[in-house]
């Protein structure tokens, strides 16, 4: 009898695994367990695991083996939102919203459709967006400390076309980004869709370790660094302005461009000088409106220096343009009169309240967070398994995100990470309190 062809065992675990006959943190049988029982060659079952793991179904930890992944949160990709109970809580995804946002849209719809010129919402705006809304997003820039010519900047449709914009323009297939080791998923997206060598960087309690990046960038061509300074995703730090010092000194001495990464920057109140600022001729400054204003608003923008800005402006145009006017006119409506400072400020206010309370109902517990996001990085006991602990959530209606989403090299923490902000906030202790039953009831 003929073995199987490895296709047909990948089809065979993949539709168990999605059909729920394999559970998330089941443990699947070793390479040479899989190749003894299936018939197969060892490095055929190797390469059964590897389809399987690139399709997201299960992941490899070194020394422990092969577990089925869970896919109830955050992976990387599309998430199944499927749970096996009503959902209670999403503490996977950061979607804040004030709840008074949905009349202050109907406030800015009415003074849009009383505004002069209706029609022009209408029609197609240059890539990177009219002059005068640039204008209007480098005077709002200005407060965190990012000052820029208006033609230096490029309006996106959110942050993550920014961040790709900048990517297709600075870089081409094979070319190696320098990233933290734990750090935001989109970048690991992107990076796979243009070909790049990822190259991680250790990370340290207060952010990444510059003597490893300055070997790293002594042994291997990096084309550019992607950096979060201010208030990192996941881990919360901000560098300090000795750290942003050396970090721009070392992207001059190794000839490499910086990709700062500003999305979460406005939870922190007084940060030190953006990096754009103490190297604005190196530095392409991203971010854009999701996290402080409404996730569904899709506006961003690039800050990139002069030489960058023709190859820019065109990778935008051969991409999608730039954000469309409507969402362009109420973006920068709500930068002009001051709507977006003001929920800035409420952020702010709401997601250190929700730190405290997550701080009381965590206390003991491993957690990393700054004092005024919405992240928090919970650290495991040895024994919770970071796929098994959300499966477990997931049994309760509890979404979190696993490590594997934010690594960006091999090795891959056993934790997981808490978005805070979803949850109405008088229920967000009963939430964590019920997280931390789930977790602690895992037996070594």
């Amino acid at each position: 009898m003929r073995p199987p062809s490895y296709k047909a065992v990948v089809d065979e675990y993949a539709t168990a695994i999605r059909s729920g006959a394999l559970p998330a943190g089941t443990r699947l049988p070793t390479h040479r367990a899989l190749a003894r029982d299936r018939g197969l060659a060892l490095a055929t079952a190797t390469r059964v695991y590897a389809e399987l793991g690139a399709a997201g179904l299960v992941v490899g930890e070194q020394g422990r083996g092969t577990f089925v992944r869970v896919r109830s949160g955050y992976d990387g990709l599309e998430p199944s939102r499927v749970l096996p109970v009503p959902r209670t809580a999403d503490l996977s995804f950061n979607q804040p919203l004030a709840p008074d946002q949905g009349d202050q849209l109907r406030r800015a719809l009415r003074t849009l459709a009383s505004s002069g010129d209706t029609e022009a919402l209408l029609r197609q705006h240059p890539p990177g967006g009219h002059r005068h809304d640039r204008a209007t997003v480098a005077r709002y820039l200005l407060d965190r400390g990012v000052d820029t010519a208006p033609d230096n900047v490029l309006l996106t449709s959110g942050a993550q076309q920014a961040l790709d914009c900048v990517l297709r323009t600075l870089t081409r297939p094979g070319d190696v980004l320098a990233v933290d080791a734990l750090s935001y998923p989109g970048v690991k997206l992107l990076a796979a869709a243009h070909g790049l060598d990822l190259a991680p960087v250790p990370v340290t309690p207060t952010g990444p370790d510059l003597d490893a990046l300055d070997r790293l960038c002594r042994n291997r061509p990096v084309r550019a660094v992607y950096t979060v300074p201010t208030v990192h995703n996941p881990l919360g730090w901000v560098l300090d302005h000795g750290q942003r010092q050396r970090l721009t000194a070392l992207a001059a001495a190794h000839d490499c461009t910086l990709i700062e990464d500003g999305t979460y920057a406005f939870l922190e109140a007084s940060p030190p000088p953006p990096l754009h600022a103490l190297a604005p001729d190196r530095t392409c400054y991203v971010a854009g409106l999701s996290k402080n204003v409404a996730p569904g608003l899709r506006f961003g923008f690039a800050v990139l220096p002069d030489r960058h800005l023709r190859a820019a402006t065109t990778q935008l145009r051969a991409a999608a343009w730039g954000a469309p006017g409507l969402i362009t006119a109420l973006a920068t409506g709500w930068l002009a009169d001051g709507t977006v400072t003001r929920l800035e400020a409420r952020r702010r206010a709401d997601a250190a309240e929700r730190q405290r309370l997550a701080r009381t109902a965590l206390a003991g517990l491993a957690v990393t967070a700054h004092p005024a996001s919405y992240i928090q990085w919970l650290t495991l006991e040895p024994h919770q398994r970071p796929d098994r602990v959300a499966a477990l959530l997931a049994a309760e209606g509890i979404l979190v995100s696993t490590a594997d989403a934010f690594a960006t090299g091999p090795h891959h923490p056993n934790a997981i990470r808490l978005a805070l902000a979803n949850p109405p906030l008088p229920e967000l202790p009963a939430v964590l309190g019920r997280l931390r039953a789930t977790i602690e009831s895992i037996a070594p």
